[in-house]
């Protein structure tokens, strides 16, 4: 295994496992934002306040294992089932972060009802880094495979 992939694995898997413990956050406190109306304004766009806590332990556990796929099969972690799962579920991922990160801007843009704090930050912050994240997936699920071997 590369050690670029094996450090780009990481690298992911980290900031999925920190997204995912941020939403875990968020079911319980609008932290690190004051109040429930300003985590609207800034995270979801829309809305009175933090989404339901089974909404956000739900994306938890969904960026949970994002996390875990990506770095198992990166080999930062201990892989545990077929190989081919593996890959073909950092695949996945890969695609989910790509669609996101390459949609946002389009699905949050002038023409959604999102406030216009949520929209700056989206173009800013959140679609890059949803690019950035899945090109880092997508790096680790095609590693010296072709793309017909899932």
């Amino acid at each position: 295994m590369s050690s670029v992939v094996r450090a780009t694995g990481d690298v992911v898997a980290g900031a999925l496992a920190a997204m995912g413990a941020l939403h875990a956050v968020w079911a319980v406190t609008p932290w690190p934002l004051r109040t429930p109306e300003e985590f609207a304004d800034t995270v979801v766009g829309a809305g009175e306040g933090v989404p339901p806590a089974a909404a956000c332990v739900a994306v938890a556990g969904l960026l949970g294992t994002a996390a875990y796929l990506v770095g198992a099969e990166a080999g930062v972690l201990p892989a545990v089932g077929p190989e081919r799962v593996r890959r073909a579920g950092v695949r996945a991922v890969a695609g989910v972060l790509l669609a996101r990160g390459v949609g946002g801007p389009v699905l949050f843009g002038q023409l959604s009802e999102r406030s216009d704090r949520f929209r700056r930050l989206n173009v800013r912050y959140y679609s890059p880094l949803c690019v950035a994240l899945g090109v880092g997936a997508a790096a680790v699920g095609w590693r010296g495979s072709s793309a017909t071997n899932c």
